[in-house]
């Protein structure tokens, strides 16, 4: 399996003369880059100034979408349908967020399921992946002005820590915004590119990438040899970093105006008011010794000194996780042959300071901290594109493989351009009660439904003992070896039983069929989205459906005559909903159903618990 460039144009394999982009795609911030004469360069403004687009977005009533910084002056006016920091929510449930909910201007939808969040803008409903695609978008427009050309491939940069469902999330928002995304990066590598750190493939050393961006921290120890970037160990916080410094100095700015916390999610606008201040606050004593600004009618004032007693222990914190990481590496702190400095926090003195006393070394931040990972993607996309030969790339798979779920749907297990060998693997249950046989079925290819795709092969995972609906664990691992043949193994955990097969996933297709594959998925990722979106909801209701029924059921004598009623109504408009084919209008029936079931189930769970301990000690 090799590498190959395709012109999603036409479908035709390319001869390598098309420019590929490098994104960081950032919780902040985020950023295009391509190579301009052999330089590594940010497309900026139109201004020629600024090179950071803002991730937020904002929906209009009138339905228009803005991107960046005309959508973060909406977060004061219009912090409801204002959306910021959407990275964070990349491959996560809403159990994965709920803690900071209240700290967001915009409503995540409580489903009561491990499902990936879903974000309430207006009436409708949006997934991090759409929200991440409008980002990608902007900036696929930005470089398309700069270089007066359409561009449609794309390096992407994520976090080291990032993990297989928000590897693919990001995958697929970069589809969706029209963009074959040739590489999934890891950000430090991306940074110590920037740097030039391992372009000399006859030295070896040993660095630390020290990333700490808007709403993320984290610290990599990659060890380079040969051109080849191994990640040693990364450690880091997912909500750790400059958004953190502002919150302190919000803090410190409510006790000077004489308001409570309270205040910033009751009243949204001066919460974002007061947050933007902060954040600009951070800024100018990263230059000057002290800030003052007004909110209001009233001045706020803060000093440098004041801010570094502030934010103290949150540098302590990510001291805490290079220790973490370097302890995980094996490694000591002077073992440590480069410091590289990333993300627009790390202009903090405090930080700086900080980091090169930990380490006993002078770091690397001559390049902007803001830019380096996107220079670093353009970089490996220039890599990709065969302009630097004597650079390895390693064997991958050229399209993704994964299984069919509820409802024809791909869940991809290996994304295409996993490096190869590899392995990868996830967990499922099943969806009937009593349900004996699991029928796999491995597919090949980028739509996301699988009558769309190419199918491999299946099998029958047999003898699964009977036991009610989602109890039973079945995993399912996808072994990639050096000849490029998929070994596919499925066992129920609880049981033991298990299946497996080998299949070679590249028989038969051409790297003309491959490209036509890939041309098919990108012209149509919006539909493929859409769809997908109400195959999901629709399966959502339907469990739904099944649970509510059971409930009422079970908890006859606990519920009132107009609870019933009432649970009864709801259930019918969810069904009524599925029969149509607008998934914000299953959504909102979803969440009316939950909203009102949530506190009938606590009751019964609590009753339940009660009439089984009558009459027990508990010693």
């Amino acid at each position: 399996m090799a590498l190959i460039s395709i012109n999603l144009k036409d479908g035709t394999l390319d001869s390598g003369s098309a420019i590929i982009i490098g994104i960081d795609l950032g919780t902040t911030n985020s950023l295009v880059a391509y190579m301009k004469n052999g330089q590594a360069v940010c497309v900026k403004d139109e201004g020629g100034k600024n090179a950071l687009v803002p991730s937020v977005i904002h929906f209009a009533e009138n339905g228009t979408v803005v991107v960046g910084d005309a959508a973060k002056a909406k977060l004061i006016t219009d912090p409801g349908n204002t959306i910021y920091s959407v990275k964070r929510l990349m491959g996560k449930s809403y159990a994965d967020l709920s803690a900071i909910q209240g700290l967001l201007g915009y409503k995540i939808l409580d489903d009561d399921t491990e499902s990936l969040v879903k974000i309430r803008v207006n009436a409708r409903y949006y997934t991090p992946i759409q929200l991440s695609a409008e980002i990608l978008k902007s900036l696929k427009i930005r470089i398309e002005k700069e270089l007066r050309a359409p561009v449609s491939q794309a390096v992407i940069t994520v976090p080291a820590y990032f993990n297989d469902n928000q590897r693919q999330a990001t995958r697929d928002a970069g589809k969706l915004a029209g963009l074959d995304v040739l590489r999934i990066v890891n950000e430090p590598t991306a940074a110590a590119l920037a740097y030039g750190i391992g372009l000399d493939t006859t030295k070896a050393e040993v660095i630390a990438v020290y990333d700490l961006g808007g709403g993320t921290f984290d610290i990599s120890i990659l060890q380079i040899q040969d051109g080849i970037f191994e990640v040693l160990s990364t450690n880091g916080d997912t909500f750790l970093g400059g958004d953190d410094f502002d919150s302190a100095i919000v803090s410190f700015f409510c006790d000077q105006l004489n308001i409570g916390a309270e205040i910033l999610t009751e009243d949204k606008s001066l919460g974002q008011e007061i947050r933007l201040h902060a954040e600009m606050a951070k800024k100018a004593l990263s230059r000057s010794e002290k800030f003052e600004g007004k909110i209001g009618n009233q001045v706020v004032r803060i000093t440098r000194a004041e801010f570094e007693t502030l934010i103290t222990p949150l540098v302590q914190k990510t001291l805490d996780c290079c220790a973490n990481a370097l302890r995980d590496a094996k490694l000591a702190a002077d073992k440590i042959d480069k410091i590289v400095m990333v993300g627009g926090s790390t202009r903090v003195p405090l930080v700086n300071k900080s980091v090169a006393d930990y380490f006993g070394k002078p770091v690397f931040d001559s390049l902007d901290p803001d830019e380096v990972v996107a220079l670093g993607a353009a970089i490996q996309a220039d890599i990709l594109a065969g302009n630097q030969k004597d650079l390895l790339l390693l064997d991958i798979a050229p399209l993704s493989l994964g299984i069919e779920t509820v409802g024809g749907l791909m869940d991809v297990i290996i994304p295409r351009n996993s490096k190869v060998p590899t392995k990868a693997g996830r967990q499922y249950t099943t969806s009937v009660d009593g349900q004996k046989n699991l029928k796999i079925a491995v597919y090949q290819g980028e739509r996301d439904l699988v009558e769309n795709n190419r199918k491999l092969g299946e099998f029958i995972l047999s003898g699964i003992p009977p036991m009610p609906a989602g109890l039973p664990k079945i995993d399912i691992q996808f072994i990639i070896n050096a000849d490029g043949i998929l070994n596919v193994r499925a066992r129920e955990l609880r049981s033991g039983v298990e299946q497996e097969t080998d299949i070679r996933p590249t028989f038969g297709i051409t790297e003309e069929e491959m490209a036509a594959m890939l041309l098919d998925s990108i012209s149509h990722a919006q539909e493929d989205m859409q769809a997908r979106g109400l195959l999901e909801a629709r399966n959502e209701a339907n469990h739904l459906l099944q649970a509510g029924a059971k409930f009422l059921e079970q908890n006859d004598g606990i519920l009132s005559p107009e609870e019933k009623k009432k649970t009864k109504a709801l259930l019918l408009a969810l069904e009524d909903a599925c029969g149509l084919t607008d998934k914000d209008q299953i959504q909102r029936a979803i969440e009316t159903l939950n909203t009102y079931t949530a506190p009938l189930a606590h009751r019964a769970m609590d009753e339940t618990i009660q009439a089984a301990m009558q009459g027990k000690k508990v010693s």
